[in-house]
Order: structure tokens, then C-alpha cells, then sequence
């Protein structure tokens, strides 16, 4: 059986699986009829179902209504040198208003909806991780079936308005703040892993780790921007790749910026990579 190790080059949207064989086990003596034994992995404990109901119902409580905008999307000035070629042109968005979750979906918040956790770095609290855009397609399936409601992904555009601050926005470089450090686990302060989600200074409009901690995948595939106006743009009608945000615990600071732009194949699940939900 294979191991896989999701490493990312540094073109953030190119990523590589490393595969390699674990070492076999020596064999076993001519005539000895002893087996090492093998370690079996823990059952994961199930979720009663008052505590799914009490996890599913902060959920709700934890959306915030953003109210809806325009704003310039893309390579703005407080970016500086580092935007790269499809963060261009900078260009005019509307986006209507809508609701947004406060925190990336938490390990837990899986759990309760999908009866189990993928996550490389185990946490209730932390982000959900080691999800592919369809299975977050699946755990907002699911959870519209417990709940009732619309639940979906950001748009890749109502993502960017919402980590800019919306109409509260002070122009800042990442999610919140011009220093990094602040609202962003990132490469220089993870400690190589997710952390409990809203621990640091949250943005504008309250909304916590949308730079750093985990990168969130978007509902858009992947597209080039146009200098034209767009009002709700959903990206193109179709592609390979699915936009992620927002960089993530192994990234460097440029790659957790406002407006930089990643993407992976909607099958691909990594440690880097969770999501944060709309309605």
C-alpha cells in the first residue's frame, strides 16, 4: 500500500504526489511460527446526536451577513510587486449580499455532518483539512439535507470581497491587517501546522483566518480576469482546476494575500486545503 505526501512547489498552483512503499518486514525465521503483532489504528469515536445538533446549530449561529458591494478585484495598489499575472488586470466587481461562516468549517463541523474526519492534524476546533472540492460538495450536500437551508460554496469574487473587509474594507494587504503576523498562520509562526481556527485578530467584518491556516476552496474553476465590470461573476462554465484562497500554514506571506489566486483539481484532498461555507 502507498503513502502519500502532497508537497507543494513554489508555483503554489503546481503540486506534485510523492509515493513511496513503507519498508517490509523482515521474514520471519525458517520454522518460527510467531507474528510480530500489528497496531491497530484506534476507532473514531462517534458523535451523539445531541452533540451533532448542538455542533450543527453554532454553525448556523456562527454565519455572518455581508452586505453586498463593489470593489476592485484583483492586483490593487496595497499589493505591490508580488501579485502575479492572473491577479491582472485589476478590474470592477458588484457582488450581491450574502452570508458567510465566521470560521473555517471546523474539524468537528465535519464530523457531526459527515461521521468522520479526514484531517491530518487532529483538532476540534482546527479546520478541517485533506478534503478535495467534492467532498466539500458533499459535506454542503449533506448538511442542506440536516438543516434545511442553502448552503454552498464563495464565489470566487464574494471570497475576495469579504477577506478585503466588504464595505468596511481599510485596504489592506492580507485579511485584516497589513502585518501578517496578526491574522495569519502562515510559514514563519505555524509551527508546520493548522491551529485552532480564531485565535488571531479577525478582519473588517469579523471574519477569522481568511489569510493562512487552511486555503478555502471556491465554487469557481479556474479562469483568467478581463478589464471589464462584472456583476456576481461564478468564474467560467467550465475547466480543470478549482480556485482555492487565502494560503494556508505552509505558505509564505505572498501567498496569503488578499487577492492571490491558487487552484487544484477538484479531486486532489492535501493537508492544505479546507473550506468555509456560504448561504
Amino acid at each position: 500500500m502507498f503513502l502519500s505526501l502532497l508537497v507543494t512547489m513554489p508555483a503554489w498552483g503546481q503540486t506534485t504526489v510523492i509515493k513511496r512503499t513503507p519498508k517490509s518486514s523482515q521474514p520471519a525465521k525458517k520454522g518460527s511460527t510467531s507474528t510480530k503483532p500489528v497496531a491497530q489504528k484506534p476507532a473514531e469515536q462517534k458523535l451523539d446526536r445531541s452533540s451533532i445538533e448542538r455542533i450543527v446549530q453554532q454553525l448556523i449561529a456562527n454565519m455572518v451577513y455581508v452586505e453586498g458591494g463593489t470593489f476592485t478585484m484583483g492586483a490593487t495598489s496595497e499589493q505591490g510587486s508580488d501579485p502575479d499575472g492572473d491577479e491582472k488586470p485589476a478590474h470592477r466587481v458588484t457582488v450581491s449580499s450574502f452570508s458567510i461562516g465566521k470560521y473555517e468549517v471546523t474539524q468537528e463541523e465535519w464530523k457531526a455532518v459527515m461521521g468522520s474526519n479526514p484531517s491530518v492534524f487532529k483538532g476540534a476546533k482546527r479546520p478541517v483539512e485533506n478534503v478535495s472540492w467534492n467532498d466539500c460538495l458533499l459535506f454542503i450536500s449533506k448538511l442542506n439535507s440536516m438543516t434545511g437551508k442553502r448552503f454552498r460554496m464563495l464565489t470566487e469574487a464574494e471570497w475576495e470581497f469579504a477577506a478585503r473587509g466588504g464595505n468596511k474594507s481599510k485596504g489592506y494587504k492580507y485579511a485584516g491587517s497589513h502585518t501578517l503576523d496578526d491574522v495569519a498562520w502562515y510559514d514563519s509562526n505555524s509551527s508546520r501546522s493548522t491551529h485552532d481556527v480564531g485565535l488571531l485578530a479577525p478582519n473588517e467584518l469579523g471574519l477569522y483566518d481568511m489569510s493562512g491556516n487552511v486555503s478555502e476552496w471556491c465554487s469557481d474553476w479556474k479562469g483568467l480576469y478581463g478589464s471589464e465590470s462584472q456583476t456576481n461573476p461564478s468564474g467560467p462554465a467550465s475547466g480543470s482546476y478549482r480556485v482555492d484562497r487565502g494560503g494556508c500554514w505552509l505558505s509564505d506571506a505572498g501567498l496569503c494575500r488578499v487577492s492571490f489566486r491558487s487552484n487544484f483539481t477538484p479531486g486532489l484532498g492535501g493537508r492544505i486545503l479546507g473550506l468555509r461555507i456560504a448561504l
